[in-house]
């Protein structure tokens, strides 16, 4: 689908007009399907498994750029009826894609232009997959359907948590493994990991998964536990949607409280400022302070949104204690000017107005920190970890992990936020404005597998955050994400020349780039995921070809009749 079309003018039916934005795509993947009519149903999926609930749906991703309407779907009650389902759908040529939250951007789950009525059956995780239980003093065992909203909690409960979530609650635990979700956590300075937390991805917790896989002496699907020191765990802890898994134990830790300051009072010319001897506010300067940083920079904006967590066993004097999360009302409801200037943009083609917005979006930032007393938050983790509800504006977002040493961090911010910043201005300057949201940069460590204290454990294959072997004084991984209302213009040529400059820049030598699962890369100039050269030869080079080609082989195995996948990922693998 091409997301940056140059029609400026949205229809009324479009999601993009000022009155359809606010509702978003991601309300309308949580409506509830339209209840099968039998005779179609049997029509349509003849001998379907008659205890499993079926109904009509339609599937819209984050931002309403992947949609699909009039799918089947169904919500098995329990891992036995998912089995059932995956040797129907084998046995009559229909592939099976797993739904979650449909919080993504990328076109894993469904691809676009994918027609009413075809042979694609959604399995909703969400209804029934979301049991929750401890399976020792130190790992839980949870449906892959539950929320991180939901686990976190059931953790907080019995004094667990991690050291870093996705800020969305919403996201099923399934969504998040199957690309290597994360937040933003290093060590500070002298700090040492505890028992049970990773620095990086949530998919570095699993002990062990069970999936819906094909088993040869069976012929047929069957449901089959994986633990993580086996070489097919390696390959499905991070499967991008090639696989069904139903259950996973995940190691946790004991819980901690956090600490979130924000600020908004630092030029991004000193926190993106050049490595140098000078000091100063710098980005790695907060990072060696506290370990856990995340900047959100406005477009043409100078003052970045600053949040800064650290670990506070007991609250501090000037903090606010906060007993439940989403905590930044303003950023979670767009503020009338906010709402009212993305109106005009989408609705009157006024995308000149890139930089009014920017400011209205920091001015309700700086304003709603003040007002709403949350600039100094303090509580169990899961109540500043989790700060994003599907309320909030809904854009497209690319996304990269540049790996590189921890002394390394300073220099790929401050190179990329330079380049960016130049080619903001260079577009502007010629009347262009493809950017009106902001830059997010997050920073993690890498899969250490020590981190489940499972012998021979092994870092997810397909994770960005897998420690390239060639590399070992790599250990830090850099997010960067450029944030833009779908239909801007120029937005996949600008951010073409972001990916090639990160691919260029970081290229194996200092540093390497990554994609970042979930969001948009292997861009052309008006198009997104379609990028012959980054899709068949970059994207497995960067993930290492002997990890890629083990990776590979394993998915096919356990489903060598492609029941689990799409044409997208069919480009992507290769037949």
């Amino acid at each position: 689908m091409t997301t940056g079309s140059t029609n400026n003018r949205p229809s009324e039916a479009s999601p993009w007009t000022r009155r359809g934005f606010l509702l978003g795509a991601a309300a309308l993947a949580a409506l509830p399907g339209l209840p099968a009519d039998p005779a179609a149903a049997a029509a349509e999926l003849p001998d379907f498994p008659a205890d499993v609930a079926l109904y009509r749906s339609a599937y819209r991703n984050w931002v309403g750029e992947i949609t699909a309407d009039g799918l089947w779907a169904c919500a098995p009650d329990g891992p036995d009826q998912v089995v059932a389902v995956v040797n129907w759908a084998w046995r009559h040529g229909w592939r099976v894609r797993a739904r979650g939250a449909a919080h993504g951007w990328s076109p894993l789950t469904v691809t676009e232009g994918t027609p009413s009525g075809a042979p694609v059956l959604l399995v909703d995780t969400r209804v029934h997959l979301t049991d929750l239980a401890l399976d020792s003093p130190t790992a839980v065992r949870a449906g892959t359907g539950v929320t991180m909203e939901d686990l976190l909690a059931f953790l907080e409960e019995h004094g667990l948590g991690v050291t870093a979530a996705p800020a969305p609650g919403v996201l099923t635990l399934g969504g998040v493994l199957a690309v290597d979700g994360h937040g933003t956590a290093v060590p500070a300075r002298g700090e040492q990991r505890q028992p049970g937390h990773t620095y990086g991805s949530l998919s570095n917790l699993i002990l062990s998964l069970t999936a819906v896989v094909w088993d040869e002496g069976a012929g047929a699907y069957i449901l089959r536990t994986f633990r993580r020191d086996g070489a097919d765990c390696a390959a499905l802890s991070t499967h991008l949607g090639r696989s069904l898994v139903t259950e996973v134990v995940l190691r946790v830790g004991a819980n901690t409280n956090l600490r979130c300051v924000s600020r908004t009072d630092i030029p991004a010319g000193e926190l993106f400022a050049a490595p140098g001897p000078g000091g100063g506010r710098t980005f790695a300067s907060f990072l060696d302070e506290a370990g856990r940083v995340e900047a959100i920079w406005f477009a043409f904006t100078e003052h970045p949104w600053l949040k800064v967590w650290s670990l506070s066993p007991t609250r501090p004097l000037t903090s606010r204690k906060v007993t439940r999360p989403y905590n930044y009302p303003f950023s979670d409801n767009v503020p009338t000017p906010v709402a009212a200037l993305v109106g005009r943009m989408t609705s009157e083609a006024a995308w000149y107005l890139a930089p009014v917005l920017g400011t209205a979006q920091y001015e309700a930032a700086a304003l709603g920190l003040v007002t709403t007393l949350s600039a100094d938050l303090w509580g169990p983790s899961k109540n500043t970890l989790l700060y994003l509800k599907p309320t909030t504006l809904q854009v497209h977002a690319n996304g990269y992990a540049v790996l590189t040493a921890r002394d390394g961090v300073q220099r790929v911010v401050s190179e990329f936020a330079a380049f960016y910043r130049e080619r903001l201005t260079a577009y502007a300057a010629r009347g262009s404005f493809p950017v009106n949201g902001s830059v997010e940069i997050r920073v993690t460590g890498l899969d250490d597998p020590a981190a489940t204290g499972m012998a021979g454990a092994r870092p997810p294959l397909l994770s960005a955050l897998r420690p390239p072997e060639d590399h070992p004084e790599w250990d830090t991984a850099v997010w960067l994400d450029v944030l833009t209302l779908p239909g801007t213009p120029d937005a996949e040529a600008f951010l073409r020349e972001i990916e090639r400059f990160l691919l260029r820049t970081f290229d194996g030598g200092s540093a390497l780039t990554r994609v970042e699962w979930s969001k948009g890369w292997a861009y052309t100039d008006d198009d997104v995921w379609s990028d012959q050269e980054v899709l068949s030869d970059v994207v497995p080079a960067a993930v290492g070809q002997d990890a890629w080609t083990e990776a590979n082989a394993a998915l096919v195995r356990l489903d060598p009749h492609r029941v689990y996948g799409n044409a997208f990922l069919d480009r992507l693998f290769g037949p």
